[in-house]
């Protein structure tokens, strides 16, 4: 057996292979699709979009028997009675509605054990389809292990198709399954189709599950004390709040040592191409650019992959459904439902996937305010920024009771996140749609259990390549951009001493050119706007190039860093100092001028493919606009404040 995967492209045409048979996975949200289809293709799922629409499309193939096979998973829906996008998606791709998507050739309904008496009127819908059906049943080990029963024989009779037990995860049965799918052709189907009436429907799935000998598994001991906590609104609240600071202070105490690696090995870096590399501007271009720049980014790596490792298993463990039923609470007061927290907290790791969920929300208000709303949830994007104002502005020694500092300012800029976007999800609900209308909203809550490392490492790594293929990409084109911008125009020797710098001096040379670079000429002309924030040229610039992508500032910085000092670039930060007017050698990073970036950065829209996507999924570029100008608007006006407030302080 031997697999592959295509990227289907935007236009739907790149993977349609047209001359071998294609099989479709349907199912509910959280039923184990995902996990049968990637142990199918042996890869992971490769993504693009529907034809027309922004809804995402995974296709890969596989081989059993010397034969190809097409398999797609569709996206997860409990009825084929569509109330959102995602899910009209899944009925029009079933009823072969979508040009240049072909009608599966046959199906799989991957039903979860734990949840089959639900999950029977879906696989009824299914059935009435007519195509060639096998029914894949998953979490079976969990089933019997909570103490219920499945005959899957006597329920493949029942229902008169072929039904097999599968743990994705595992791989278990999926040898078995592939098997069974080359015979797709000769899969018995039912005598007689499951009746169409709800009354009689659900008559008709007691009585198969009664054929099957099902008994219901019993509720999880562990599971249902725990909750009884967790979701508690009070106790769960604060046990929430409790995860959040841990997780927080965890990202900022493990992190740290390796972070020091990482910095002291691009410092390293920067002094071999000093001494080794001896023409002047690919030196420059070398040490200041990719080194100060691309480095100076990539030195928090370490906090990234502790980031999404620790979403990774609060997901796995199964704590995340849980935050999300707390927080239905919340959403609602803002006149949103729970799935809105889903796309919110999706956002966490960018606001891209966040503004895709939306998908699955059956309003269009709904996913409007949404996607108003996911670029205040703070992304990974941010964390770089943060890690290094915060480290500009706390002591890393200081604590507050058993907790570091640093760790709770990063844990109340991820809360500032939060209330914002909840405020404004709540503003444009009410703006959009007077009536606050909330829809109905259910979840399942998994039971507590272990998740398997590879899944884990899976997520943290693939969410963790997103970060770094941005500094291989948009950061490493926009921070040779900027180093020709503090570059040029050249300066002759001659220029030099007529100002008092000595040309053999390279500190103050590099100083020198920086000042009276077309970056220096840029950041002054937009000084009026940033002045009162506090901000210096060097900052404006930095602010300006993080609208392709927020993590730029931080290289921004890093290259003016490395300019003055490669080996010591946090100190050079820490004593930076007004170069002219008012302020002239007053510090740059005080306190009130990292709070106002801190909170400027908290608001502003500073990711062009956020926009883009926002574009896309509304098909406008109205919201995208207002998005921007709201936000940046927003970002502004708070930042003065921050600066504001600080200074009356005394900071």
């Amino acid at each position: 057996m031997s697999a592959d995967c295509h990227d289907t492209g935007d236009s739907g045409t790149g993977a349609v292979l047209t001359d071998v048979p294609r099989v479709a996975l349907v199912g509910s949200p959280n039923a184990g699709k995902t996990s049968v289809f990637n142990s199918l293709t042996g890869l992971k799922a490769k993504t693009g979009n529907y034809p027309g629409v922004t809804v995402a499309r995974f296709v890969g193939t596989f081989r059993v028997g010397g034969r190809g096979y097409v398999v797609e998973d569709l996206p997860g829906t409990y009825s084929l009675e569509p109330i959102s996008p995602d899910e009209q998606i899944t009925v029009d791709v079933l009823d072969g509605r979508l040009e240049n998507v072909p009608r599966p050739d046959a199906l799989l309904v991957v039903v979860d054990a734990t949840t089959l008496r639900r999950s029977l009127g879906f696989v009824a819908q299914v059935l009435a389809r007519g195509l060639p059906t096998c029914v894949v049943v998953t979490f079976t080990d969990e089933l019997t292990r909570r103490q219920g029963h499945l005959d899957v024989e006597a329920l493949g009779q029942a229902l008169g198709v072929p039904v097999l037990p599968v743990v994705g995860h595992r791989g278990h049965g999926i040898g078995e399954l592939r098997e069974r799918l080359a015979e797709w052709r000769s899969w018995p189907r039912p005598v007689l189709p499951p009746p169409a009436d709800p009354d009689e429907s659900d008559a008709w799935a007691e009585s198969v599950l009664a054929f099957a000998g099902y008994r219901s598994a019993e509720r999880h001991r562990v599971t249902q004390r725990v909750d009884a906590v967790l979701l508690h609104p009070v106790l769960g609240t604060a046990v929430f709040f409790v995860v959040m600071l841990l997780f927080f202070q965890t990202v900022f105490t493990l992190a740290a040592p390796l972070q020091g690696y990482v910095e002291a090995f691009f410092g390293w870096l920067s002094g071999l191409v000093a001494a080794h590399v001896h023409v002047a501007w690919l030196s420059g271009l070398l040490g200041d650019a990719v080194i100060g720049g691309v480095g100076g980014v990539l030195v928090f790596v370490p906090q990234i992959v502790l980031l999404f490792l620790l979403i990774a298993l609060l997901e796995g463990v199964g704590y995340m459904s849980r935050a999300a039923f707390l927080m239905d609470r919340v959403m609602a007061r803002a006149g949103l439902e729970g799935r809105a927290f889903v796309a919110l907290l999706s956002s966490f790791a960018c606001a891209i996937p966040g503004i895709m969920a939306t998908r699955t929300l059956p309003s269009a208000n709904d996913r409007v305010a949404t996607m108003m709303a996911a670029p205040l949830m703070t992304c990974s994007a941010r964390l770089p920024v943060y890690v290094l104002l915060i480290g500009l502005l706390v002591d890393p020694s200081v604590k507050v009771g058993p907790f570091g500092a640093q760790g709770l300012v990063m844990f109340g800029m991820y809360l500032l996140g939060a209330v914002s976007a909840m405020l404004a999800a709540w503003a444009f609900k009410r703006l959009g749609d007077r009536r606050g209308l909330v829809m109905p909203f259910y979840m399942e809550m998994p039971p507590y259990r272990l998740p398997a490392p590879r899944s884990v490492l899976v997520a943290m790594w693939d969410s963790s390549r997103s970060f770094i293929r941005k500094c291989s990409t948009i950061i490493m084109v926009t921070t040779v951009g900027l180093w020709l911008l503090l570059n040029l125009p050249l300066q002759s020797a001659a220029q030099m001493r007529a100002a008092g710098v000595d040309p053999g001096d390279a500190t103050a040379v590099s100083s020198y050119v920086v000042d009276h670079s077309y970056a220096a000429d840029l950041g002054r002309l937009v000084a009026p706007v940033f002045d009162p924030l506090g901000f210096d040229w060097r900052v404006n610039v930095g602010v300006l190039s993080a609208q392709s992508a927020r993590e730029t500032f931080v290289a921004t910085l890093g290259q003016v860093a490395a300019a003055e000092d490669p080996e010591h670039p946090a100190q050079v930060l820490r004593s930076m100092t007004y170069p002219d007017g008012p302020r002239a050698g007053q510090r740059v990073f005080t306190a009130p001028t990292i709070a106002a970036l801190l909170v400027y950065f908290a608001y502003a829209l500073q990711c062009m493919a956020t926009v883009g996507i926002m574009r896309r999924e509304t098909g406008t570029w109205k919201w995208p606009a207002v998005a921007f100008t709201y936000l940046t608007a927003t970002a502004w006006v708070m930042a003065y404040l921050a600066r504001t407030i600080t200074t009356m302080l005394g900071g």
